[in-house]
């Protein structure tokens, strides 16, 4: 299999920094990253300002997960492209991996807000579910 594009979901946790760095050696000099955060979507309904004042806090929080990662891939010298998307996170990774026509997922086996499992995180096991891509799961 011939990998010229790598999703790689992050949140910041431990297993997402894991993630990246499998990304990143996974894309040597031959495969670009294509970074993604997903941040809880802004409820309709909610009204204004009130939905602004979501949307500008969550757009922060995003933010400041993919200003860590942008950091790795600038120091790995890596191709990278980035996107912050609203919406159930399982569902955005299998359709920007569809969208951005990714080879291969890169995710942790556990997130930052999964509980303690069994044994992959409710994310990672709905992005297997999902997803026809291959995927990587990194612990």
């Amino acid at each position: 299999m011939k990998i010229t594009r790598i999703l790689l979901p992050v949140d910041g946790s431990r297993l997402s920094d894991a993630a990246a760095d499998m990304a990143i050696d996974l894309a040597g000099d031959n495969a670009s990253i294509v970074l993604l955060h997903v941040r809880r979507a802004v409820p309709v309904g909610l009204g204004q300002p009130n939905a602004n004042d979501l949307l500008e806090h969550l757009t922060k929080g995003a933010e400041e997960v993919m200003t860590h990662y942008r950091a790795i891939l600038s120091n790995a010298n890596a191709d990278s492209l980035e996107l912050i998307v609203g919406g159930d996170v399982a569902e955005v990774i299998a359709n920007v991996a569809d969208v951005e026509k990714c080879d291969l997922i890169v995710i942790g086996s556990k997130g930052k807000s999964d509980l303690e499992g069994l044994f992959l995180g409710s994310v990672t096991h709905k992005v297997l579910q999902t997803t026809n891509r291959p995927v990587l799961v990194v612990k």
